[in-house]
């Protein structure tokens, strides 16, 4: 997701410095963001020139400390309230007192984060969707200390610079989307359990019969099940509402290290 949103803002102009936690992700990151700008011209998205100065406004580091001069920081790291709190904590002393601090956490509170951090009237949620180049929305989730200026501020970002839709939502743990989404992948993965039916029959069913571009067995697996296990645990202890507990499969699929596309094997299998 980091790299993704890296690439947005590059694509909108901005200058973008892109942090991973050491050198073998950072090289990772290059890779990534190369293929999918290789892809975008072979898709005519764009032209050659295009593609290469896009590349060459994005900075990769390894270090938190570059993030120093940034007018917004964007963070996209694993979805773990701690992970989170912690480079929160480490951003507000870096930054400068006027940079915005975003999260793109799928269903962490907010207030969580900004607790955490020096200056919490700047943090912000901006949450975008899988691929972010190419999904249209993001979700803006101002908490009770975030400003009336950061909201304008990152609406603005959002919307007028990166040219998303935006819809805002209240400081609850799933936010929208995830609030109607996990649900309905954790009936799918229940259906399955249970032996209602196939991964491939259940994915071909809501494909076939509600005309969605993707089954959500797939769209777990694209998500990554890790990913989806802390969603819905972050909104169950926060709702204890059992619609939002993972079944007991998608526990034990993450157990045996099958997350999805991202290790070749979830409820499908990937070359």
């Amino acid at each position: 997701m980091g790299c993704g949103i890296a690439e947005v803002a590059a694509r909108s102009g901005c200058d973008v410095v892109l942090r991973e936690v050491n050198q073998a992700l950072v090289d990772a990151s290059i890779r990534r963001l190369e293929g999918s700008l290789d892809t975008a011209v072979r898709r005519q998205k764009l032209t050659t020139e295009e593609r290469d100065t896009v590349r060459q406004r994005i900075r990769f580091t390894d270090s938190l400390d570059d993030m120093f001069d940034r007018d917004l920081v964007a963070e996209a790291v694993v979805e773990d309230e701690d992970i989170k709190a912690a480079i929160f904590s480490a951003l507000g002393k870096i930054v400068r007192s006027d940079t915005l601090i975003t999260s793109n956490t799928s269903s962490i509170p907010i207030m969580k984060l900004a607790a955490a951090t020096v200056g919490p009237e700047r943090v912000i949620g901006m949450h975008f969707f899988n691929p972010a180049p190419v999904l249209p929305l993001v979700e803006i989730i101002p908490c009770e200390l975030t400003s009336a200026d950061t909201l304008r501020r990152t609406k603005e970002f959002a919307h007028d610079r990166l040219g998303k839709t935006t819809v805002m939502a209240k400081d609850r743990a799933g936010f929208v989307v995830n609030a109607l989404l996990i649900p309905y992948l954790l009936v799918a993965i229940r259906m399955v359990d249970a032996g209602l039916s196939s991964a491939e029959e259940v994915d071909a069913a809501m494909v076939g019969g509600c005309a969605h571009p993707m089954g959500p067995l797939a769209l777990t697996d694209l998500i990554g099940l890790d990913t989806t296990v802390a969603v819905a645990e972050s909104m169950y202890a926060e709702t204890k509402e059992r619609l939002y507990a993972p079944p007991a499969l998608l526990l034990r699929k993450v157990e045996a290290g099958e997350l999805g596309r991202k290790s070749g094997r979830g409820f499908f299998t990937y070359a």
